[in-house]
Formats: C-alpha cells, sequence, structure tokens
C-alpha cells in the first residue's frame, strides 16, 4: 500500500480521534448525562465512525486513481476507525478512572436507573428487572478490562461494516491483468 495512502487513513483516524474525545470532553463538562443518551450512543455515534470509515476509503479510491483492491479499500476503511475509537477509549478510561472515578459511578447509576425505567415500560417481569439490575451493579463499566471487551466488540461490528464498504468501493483497473 502506497505511503500517502497509509498517511491519509492515519490522517482520518486523528480527526476521528479528535472528534470523539471532543465529544467525551465537552459532553462531560457540560451534560454529562448525555454521555449515557441511547440516541447518541447507539445512532449517532455508529453513523459518524461508519462515515469517517467511508470517506476515508473514498479518498483513498481517488489517491489511487479510481481503482483500489479490496484490501486496500478495506485497510482504507479500518485504519481510521482502529485509531480514533482506540484514542477515545484510552480516553474515556484515564478521565473516569483517574480523574473524576465519581462521575463514573454517577453514570453508572444514571444507566441503571434508564435501563430500570426501559424494561418496566417493556413489561418486563420485575424478577428479570432486579436480576439484571443486580447483574449491573456487580460490574464496572469503566474499569480497562470492560472497557477493552467493549472496544473489541467495537472493532468487531466495524470491521463486518468495513468489509461491506470494502466490496462496494473496490474497483479493479481494467489495464491490469
Amino acid at each position: 500500500m502506497e505511503k500517502t495512502l497509509k498517511s491519509s487513513s492515519v490522517n482520518y483516524g486523528l480527526y476521528l480521534a479528535l472528534g470523539l474525545v471532543l465529544y467525551t470532553v465537552i459532553f462531560y463538562a457540560f451534560n454529562i448525562e448525555l454521555l449515557v443518551n441511547f440516541w447518541v450512543n447507539l445512532l449517532i455515534m455508529p453513523i459518524v465512525i461508519i462515515a469517517f470509515g467511508v470517506i476515508s476509503s473514498a479518498k483513498a479510491k481517488s489517491l489511487l486513481g479510481g481503482f483500489m483492491s479490496f484490501k486496500q479499500a478495506f485497510t482504507a476503511y479500518f485504519i481510521p476507525i482502529a485509531i480514533g475509537v482506540t484514542i477515545s477509549t484510552a480516553v474515556t478510561v484515564i478521565l473516569f478512572n483517574f480523574i473524576d472515578p465519581d462521575s463514573a459511578e454517577y453514570l453508572k447509576e444514571q444507566v441503571i436507573t434508564k435501563t430500570q425505567a426501559l424494561m418496566e415500560r417493556m413489561g418486563a417481569p420485575s424478577e428479570q428487572v432486579n436480576l439484571t439490575l443486580a447483574e449491573m451493579e456487580k460490574q464496572d463499566t469503566f474499569a480497562f478490562g470492560t472497557q477493552l471487551r467493549s472496544l473489541a466488540q467495537s472493532l468487531i461490528f466495524f470491521t463486518v461494516i468495513g468489509l461491506l464498504v470494502a466490496l462496494i468501493m473496490k474497483k479493479k483497473d481494467p489495464n491490469e491483468a
């Protein structure tokens, strides 16, 4: 892979990391409850992250003259996401484990409250609600291991999307045999 392709992908990864870190820091500073908002975290953020991967892949395609292999398309998609999500996770771990662990506990309480309300609205049996809440109480949401597991799950999810993006973005050069 050309150096310009890799450097372009790394740059998009750093831009994504900056955006994700700013999102965390700004929400932390101005309205911490947005960090546990369903719509932001499960709908908007994945779309933003995937968009960075798609844009990076499209840029790579233009750098390569409109033609690229599946591997080049996937790599151009995956590098920015891996960089951005990993740096964002590291900042989250530092912020909520070392800088302000009290906020981590507050956010955990908010998630438990929202989960309880959602389960009750959905008509879940009270035994199931109590069991789920008890399990959530035991978890340390912002612990290094928990965040590492979450990072791995995110990367797997984005990898599957990336395989689809690479299939769409690849284009064989008709002049090559």
